[in-house]
């Protein structure tokens, strides 16, 4: 700072005293966020409490801050939040338009405002984000006993009013919640106005304030200041305000702070932001059970402790510990008050979660049938789980029943699909499968392998079967007979099994049900689990994962395999329907392109006959896309010389397209009067989503993979949603040669995972010639 002068007239001097401290040239070195955060409150200081003595701003006036700058928290571009307070001086427009136009002319963004000590009060009876701010208001220059006149005054005007404003109170952070969304599950978080960002540390502070509440304890101040140094790092970053961290500046955010890339910031936010979210939801439950009575509620009796189980009572809308429980003489007592706590639908009381974290023991291994049986009635609650769990283990309670949970506890996805992290994921997919236990015989297997399904994430070594060693583990400790031991385990193990082989391989295939039910051991418990847990897993992973056509999938790959176990025989590969073959003679006849829609399933079918030439699939499946059609499967025939396309499709928006303008459309592709890619190009410029950071999508992948069971090479395509993908991916392979059997697509969220079965002789595919098609699918995917 003192490379530059900084005087009491020129605001400019400030903005260049500014960029010096930006300067790790200057300084000589690079400010860390927490110590560059106090130099620019004292740089502001210095130089407001300079102006204001220059200007005469001294008896019966005062300036007070408020916002980041009356917290000491000013990030490099937040803005000045200003008071010009008086006693009735004459000369306030004077002072006021000497303290403000030096700033607004150098740039500097500038919320001000002037009032009298009685307005000040006045404004912050009646204005919510006003009153937080002079609840936080610093004297900066002027008369000292002026600022504390309003400040004492606004702190007990709050105090005896907050009864009246409660309501307002927690009605705008959960609005402001709904809206934003978690700073912990956001890809790109509001660091401030998220659900556990920086404004709920204020609500804290300001309900602490009004006597209602603690101040924040040492987790919240440590997120705070983790939230603080990202958003001060993203300032420098950005060389403006921001609050949203996008996803390409973290990786440089996390560098400056000295965290190891962008997934280990996020994990750090995660935690950070529930202990922040945790501290606020609590805060607002314990404030509506402090705020003082009066008139005839004064008079009222205490609220009676309802009875909810043995050790549990229901005091003033929580779930609390009975006055004679004793957590340290019952083991399952953690267990009983979370079930009944997901049972009622009440959370549980903050103290009677401290009270437990300090009081009850270790649970012996094996766990007492009672402590298992509580487990599986939380774990069976559905939605009500989600919000049992998250206060368990913020006060560190899950991890005391799970130890295993401590690697996957905020630990964010590397898929972008998935919108939780994966500890969340977990209860998220357990929530999900509580309503499918009737579907099964071993309903207690099923939440109980559904909770640990990703358990071995975060580890070195192949997640699934990590987390089977961890899934023995597991449900020794809780209690069960080894043989149901062992099928967790192999739920855990094999969880991603039916997805992958429905959306991966021919289910016409006799070898591709074969080796499932071989897989499996032929244990029809576990295909059960499995079929169930595939849905719930999807349901969890994010909006669009799980999908009409993928659960046609899943069902008839497991309706395949229960036939197996029975003995019974599996159906034919299915010959073309007498429908294409219809369409077939009809293309024979007159040369032209037929189609047939059938809207009666969901999802619904489109049948295309064509000449058999290069370009038909890749110009059908364009035609559909141009139509908005998305879609699931291909299955490709060819009838007397005519190839016949079955498309399994759904509408992306609005409803089916006339199967005549289809017919029309793929012809005037075919004889080259519909420039297809030109249409496509417009359509996707149209009606593409756009990424809202403009960040640029992940490239694409391909995996190859050898079925020996099938003989199949099937070449599976990783990547961003594209409107037209599947039109240019097949444009691409049949470019190459490369003969095209079946295509499935799997939309998850904005990305894809396309397969596409390729026939070869001997069931092989050369290095080379796999280079080639791989280079030719990426480049169309692009």
């Amino acid at each position: 700072m003192s490379a530059v002068s900084v005087s009491s007239g020129d605001a400019g001097d400030l903005v260049r005293a500014k960029a010096v401290l930006l300067d790790p040239g200057a300084t000589k070195r690079r400010l860390g966020p927490e110590p560059l955060r106090t130099a620019l409150v004292d740089l502001h200081d210095f130089w407001l409490s300079s102006r204001a003595a220059a200007i005469g701003l001294t008896d019966r006036a005062a300036l007070i801050a408020v916002g980041a700058l009356g917290r000491r928290e000013l990030a490099p571009w937040s803005d000045l939040d200003l008071v010009l307070l008086h006693d009735g001086r004459r000369d306030v427009e004077r002072l006021a338009e000497q303290l403000w136009y030096p700033l607004w002319d150098a740039g500097i963004g500038l919320d001000h405002s002037v009032r009298t000590p009685g307005q000040a009060v006045q404004v912050a009876a009646t204005d919510l984000r006003a009153a937080f701010g002079l609840l936080e208001a610093r004297h900066i220059a002027g008369d000292p006993a002026l600022s504390d006149k309003v400040r004492v005054a606004v702190r007990q005007a709050w105090r005896a009013g907050i009864r009246g404003r409660f309501d307002e109170l927690a009605d705008t952070a959960r609005d402001r919640w709904a809206k934003v969304g978690d700073v912990a599950h956001r890809v790109e978080p509001d660091l401030k106005n998220g659900h556990g960002g920086l404004r709920d540390i204020q609500l804290v502070d300001a309900l602490a304030a009004a006597q209602l509440v603690d101040r924040p304890a040492g987790d919240v101040l440590e997120a705070r200041r983790l939230l603080l140094d990202v958003r001060t790092e993203l300032h420098r970053l950005a060389g403006r305000a921001r609050d949203v961290l996008r996803a390409q500046d973290a990786d440089e955010v996390a560098a400056t702070l000295e965290i190891a890339d962008r997934f280990e910031l996020a994990r750090a936010l995660s935690g950070a932001a529930r202990s922040v979210a945790f501290a606020a939801e609590v805060g607002l439950r314990s404030a509506r059970n402090a705020l003082p009575r009066r008139g005839l509620a004064a008079l009222r009796r205490a609220p009676v402790r309802r009875p909810l189980d043995s050790g549990v009572v229901e005091h003033v809308g929580e779930v609390a510990l009975a006055r004679d429980a004793a957590a340290s003489r019952d083991p399952a007592l953690v267990l009983r008050v979370a079930a009944t706590a997901a049972r009622t639908g009440l959370p549980i009381a903050a103290g009677t979660l401290h009270r437990l974290a300090d009081t009850a023991p270790e649970l012996r291994e094996p766990w007492p049938r009672p402590a298992l049986g509580e487990l599986l009635s939380l774990l069976g609650a559905g939605r009500p789980l989600i919000d049992v769990v998250e206060s368990l283990d913020r006060t560190g309670l899950w991890g005391r029943l799970f130890p295993e949970w401590g690697a996957v506890r905020d630990l964010p996805p590397r898929d972008r699909a998935h919108v939780w992290t994966v500890d969340r994921h977990l209860v998220e997919a357990t929530a999900q499968v509580a309503r499918l236990t009737t579907n099964v015989a071993r309903p207690d297997l099923l939440l109980i392998g559904t909770l640990l399904h990703d358990i071995g994430k975060g580890r070195s070594g192949d997640h699934s079967e990590v987390g089977e060693s961890l899934a023995l583990q597991v449900g020794r400790r809780l209690g069960f007979a080894e043989a149901d031991v062992a099928v967790l385990g192999q739920v855990v193990r094999h969880h991603l099994l039916l997805p992958h082989t429905a959306t991966r391989r021919d289910l016409d295939d006799p070898a591709t049900i074969t080796r499932v039910v071989d897989t499996l051991d032929g244990n029809g418990l576990v295909l059960d689990l499995l079929e169930a847990l595939a849905e719930a897993d999807a349901l969890a992973t994010g909006p669009g994962v799980w999908s009409p056509w993928k659960q046609v999938l899943i069902r008839d790959l497991a309706a395949r395999c229960r036939a197996l176990l029975a003995g019974e025989p599996l159906p034919a590969p299915a010959e073309p329907s007498i429908a294409a073959q219809k369409l077939a003679s009809s293309v024979t006849a007159d040369g032209r392109p037929a189609i047939e829609l059938d809207a009666s399933g969901d999802p619904a079918t489109v049948i295309v006959a064509a000449p058999d030439r290069s370009g038909a699939l890749a110009a059908a499946a364009g035609v559909l896309a141009l139509h908005s059609l998305e879609v699931h499967a291909a299955e490709l025939n060819t009838v007397d010389g005519v190839a016949v396309f079955t498309f399994t499709v759904s509408p992306r928006f609005g409803g089916l397209p006339d199967p005549k303008l289809l017919r029309s459309d793929i012809a005037r592709v075919i004889d080259g009067t519909l420039r297809l890619a030109d249409a496509l190009a417009r359509k996707e410029r149209d009606y593409a989503p756009i990424s809202p950071s403009g960040e640029p999508p992940a490239p694409p992948r391909v995996l190859w993979f050898d079925d020996e069971a099938t003989g199949a090479v099937v070449l599976e395509l990783r990547g961003t949603d594209r409107i037209g993908l599947l039109h240019r991916v097949a444009a691409a392979l049949e470019e190459t040669g490369a003969d095209l059997r079946w295509a499935r697509a799997s939309t998850l969220g904005a990305s894809v995972v396309d397969a596409f079965c390729l026939a070869a002789d001997g069931g092989k595919i050369g290095t080379s010639d796999r280079r080639r098609i791989e280079k030719a699918v990426l480049a169309a995917a692009r």
